[in-house]
């Protein structure tokens, strides 16, 4: 269980804090809920405590981990399936896994194609969402400027 303050991770939304846990009643049910809160892009959720697991809510990487993470990058080694669909769920897949690596591998494999191809407005938004993902959880980590940040996962991207 986390406690209101701390930064978790949302597989699909990126890092964020844990602003409070309330408890209500729907359906007849009552149930405790995370209220879970994103600095960067003000977005808010409510997600259930007994599924957060399942959902794979997780803790913050350490400041060392985001590091290594960054200097890795170039190194990563990427697919690019010729079907847009295949491409497509592959990479949701890689981005539902919670895995910075399999998320960072997808931003690097859409940045690739749109340097040679161009994307499509899914895939564009797939990238967006990529890049926010990797990025709020290396800003929370690290306590870093967010654009400082994103400069440098595109740098490490481009190497």
């Amino acid at each position: 269980m986390f406690n209101i303050g701390e930064f978790v991770v949302h597989p699909m939304h990126g890092a964020g804090v844990i602003d409070a846990i309330v408890q209500e009643r729907i359906a007849g049910s009552t149930q405790d809920y995370y209220v879970f809160k994103m600095p960067s892009a003000g977005l808010m959720l409510k997600i259930p405590t007994s599924n957060s697991q399942a959902i794979g809510i997780r803790s913050l990487i350490t400041p060392e981990e985001a590091e290594s993470l960054l200097e890795a990058i170039p190194a990563l080694e990427v697919e690019n399936s010729a079907n847009w669909n295949k491409r497509y769920q592959e990479n949701l897949e890689r981005l539902k896994s919670g895995d910075l690596y399999q998320v960072a591998r997808v931003i690097k494999s859409l940045m690739t194609r749109e340097s040679r191809r161009g994307l499509s407005t899914g895939e564009r938004k797939m990238l967006h969402n990529a890049k926010q993902i990797l990025i709020s959880e290396i800003v929370l980590s690290q306590e870093a400027d967010y654009r400082e940040v994103e400069a440098r996962v595109d740098q490490a991207m481009t190497q």
